[in-house]
């Protein structure tokens, strides 16, 4: 199974699972208040920002009623802004309703985490660095939370632990140094196991190491390692090991990261660095508000 039905498949288990934690045995409002009648209402936006989450939204509603008719006036990526007309809808009352809760919870979180990557994409838009995630993200919501991201323009990191090397301070010490790690993870990609275990070539994994000192960054660089993670070091410090970075070798691609806030983000992409890695997209991010508003249909 590829990514992109990787993600499909977790957007519907993550909607079926939503609303059936929501709905339960039934929605008790809607049957004891409504009788089933046609209406039509608009999901509206409450603030402005970068649209995501539209196409769980659409599962959300469909999965309770398949009859529904939705358009979505504005899709993912798109930025919207308050007061703008996101889906219209038409359907009935009863089910409409009941689905309207978590269908907007996704679209405000996702929304949520977009509109922020968004604002860090702006900050450094006068640079060639690219804004960049983690895998700080809300259990079994990944590759939704990821997808986010991209939505507000930024790029992904690694998905996970099985599709990149990235050597930090445990693995070093564990292994005995800088160079040892490389050397080792480097044997491991030329081994049958990890072609057995993993279905991919040497040639598709990308070995990242995290060094903390000047020394660590020429050994890193002398042992073969593809990018640098120049972790929670201070402006200055960046500054220092971009310079010496590109000395040894011009090509080797950097990223920064740690207490990565949008008053400091510009000044390091400043420094020189290729990316910049931000857990707070995606576990910090407030979200957007959306609202739906209903209007009955006259039988006549």
């Amino acid at each position: 199974m590829n990514q992109m039905d990787n993600l499909k498949q977790q957007r519907l288990n993550l909607v079926k699972q939503a609303l059936n934690e929501d709905i339960g045995r039934g929605d008790l409002t809607s049957l004891a208040c409504l009788e089933p009648n046609p209406v039509v209402g608009s999901v509206l936006a409450k603030s402005d920002g970068v649209l995501s989450g539209v196409v769980p939204a659409l599962m959300a509603f469909k999965i309770v009623d398949s009859a529904i008719k939705i358009v979505s006036v504005k899709s993912d990526g798109e930025y919207f802004c308050k007061a703008d007309t996101i889906l219209e809808i038409d359907g009935f009352n009863q089910t409409i309703l009941t689905a309207e809760r978590t269908a907007l919870n996704f679209m405000a979180h996702l929304s949520g985490i977009a509109s922020l990557t968004n604002r860090y994409v702006k900050a450094v838009s006068h640079t060639d660095c690219r804004i960049i995630d983690t895998r700080k993200t809300t259990p079994g919501w990944r590759l939704l939370e990821k997808q986010a991201v991209v939505d507000g323009g930024g790029e992904n990191h690694r998905m996970g632990l099985y599709d990149m090397i990235l050597i930090k301070d445990n693995h070093i010490a564990s292994a005995g140094s800088v160079r040892a790690a490389i050397i080792t993870a480097r044997e491991f990609l030329q081994s049958s196991d990890f072609r057995l275990q993993f279905d991919m070539t040497a040639d598709e994994i990308i070995i990242e190491v995290e060094i903390v000192s000047a020394d660590q960054l020429s050994e890193a660089i002398e042992s073969g390692a593809d990018r640098l993670l120049l972790d929670n070091r201070s402006n200055d410090e960046l500054v220092k090991l971009v310079q010496l970075a590109r000395r040894i070798n011009p090509e080797i691609k950097l990223e920064a990261s740690g207490n990565m806030t949008l008053d400091r983000v510009a000044r390091v992409a400043e420094t020189g660095v290729d990316f910049i890695s931000v857990g707070a997209l995606t576990h910090s991010a407030m979200a957007s508000d959306f609202s739906l508003k209903v209007t009955s249909v006259d039988e006549a």
